[in-house]
């Protein structure tokens, strides 16, 4: 039977922004976001989870706002995405994503909850929760509009061996996979508002720039050229790894039919542990070992006793 999949010339398209402004408290992260909004025109709808703080911009800025209060739940997050989309806006300000990750009802908190009433770790916890997340990171992606996120950001440190600490950059509190879906990530310095590049797929920002709308003018020009956005292989890897680490917390967690004797869940387990090893194994000892350690001890022990019960009944059959 022929195959129906077809191969076609690659060109370039008109692409949507995905932005994202970081920074801690006070650095302008809402200013920025609604400035590179005017820059790229059209209808802009905010998503305002900081307490109706956009709406104090007002008088500088056109948009309309939905004001999104607890419980920040992904899914509460995709909906105001949608009411957006449907409403024909063209670009969408969410102020912030920061809340969906840490905030009353966002992942991390659901993802303990779960682990003190359903699971044993807080690690296996998340084959439930980062399903979630990833569909609000799909809303996001996919979305028709431009999406412009704020974020906050914390200065990460490291001790060094000798016992001084140094900072060494900016760490976004959300996902370590939520920049990888980012066109551009703009880090604004507290002092002086001016944005660093921290990630730039548009090669726009080679120097430090101060964000008015003229980078919003500048961002829709380049969009509409049809410039290509290419993921670098450091991207590709770091997500294939994070997916493949969340596909063996699921594995201790499968769905469907588990038997009804605690024998037979136990083999089922087994051979769904079983299955992701060998799909992680088939790319490469260093690439199981670097997703294996991104796994937390307690769990590699009840993975590696799964593994070990596998590879037993198969060589005794």
């Amino acid at each position: 039977m022929p195959s129906t999949m077809q191969f076609q010339r690659a060109t370039r398209k008109k692409s949507r922004l995905r932005l994202a402004v970081a920074g801690p408290a006070g650095s302008g992260k809402t200013t920025a976001a609604l400035q590179i909004a005017t820059g790229l025109g059209g209808r802009t709808a905010v998503i305002d989870t900081e307490n109706e703080s956009a709406s104090l911009y007002s008088d500088a800025f056109d948009f309309d706002t939905l004001n999104l209060a607890m419980p920040y739940t992904p899914e509460r997050y995709i909906e105001a995405i949608h009411a957006a989309e449907v409403a024909g806006y063209d670009i969408i300000v969410i102020d912030s994503v920061t809340h969906e990750w840490m905030g009353s009802g966002g992942c991390n908190e659901a993802n303990e909850l779960l682990a003190q009433t359903r699971y044993r770790n807080t690690w296996s916890a998340w084959s439930e929760t980062k399903p979630r997340h990833r569909l609000f990171l799909d809303a996001t992606v996919q979305s028709r509009a431009h999406v412009i996120c704020s974020c906050r950001s914390k200065t990460e440190t490291v001790q060094g061996d000798d016992k001084k600490v140094r900072k060494i950059g900016m760490k976004l509190e959300q996902d370590s996979t939520f920049e990888f879906e980012m066109t551009v990530v703009l880090e604004l310095d507290h002092q002086t508002h001016f944005a660093v590049a921290t990630k730039d797929r548009t090669r726009l920002f080679k120097d430090p720039v101060q964000v008015t709308a003229d980078v919003g003018v500048m961002l829709r020009n380049w969009l509409d050229s049809g410039a290509e956005v290419v993921q670098t292989p450091e991207e590709i890897a770091a997500k294939r790894r994070s997916d493949l680490s969340v596909k063996f917390a699921q594995a201790l967690n499968p769905t469907g039919d588990m038997g009804k004797t605690e024998e037979e869940h136990e083999a089922a387990v087994a051979a769904s542990v079983f299955a992701v090893h060998q799909e992680v194994h088939s790319l490469g000892a260093e690439e199981y070992k670097t997703v294996w350690f991104m796994i937390p001890s307690e769990s590699r022990t009840a993975l590696k006793k799964y593994i070990e019960a596998a590879k037993a009944k198969k060589e005794a059959a």
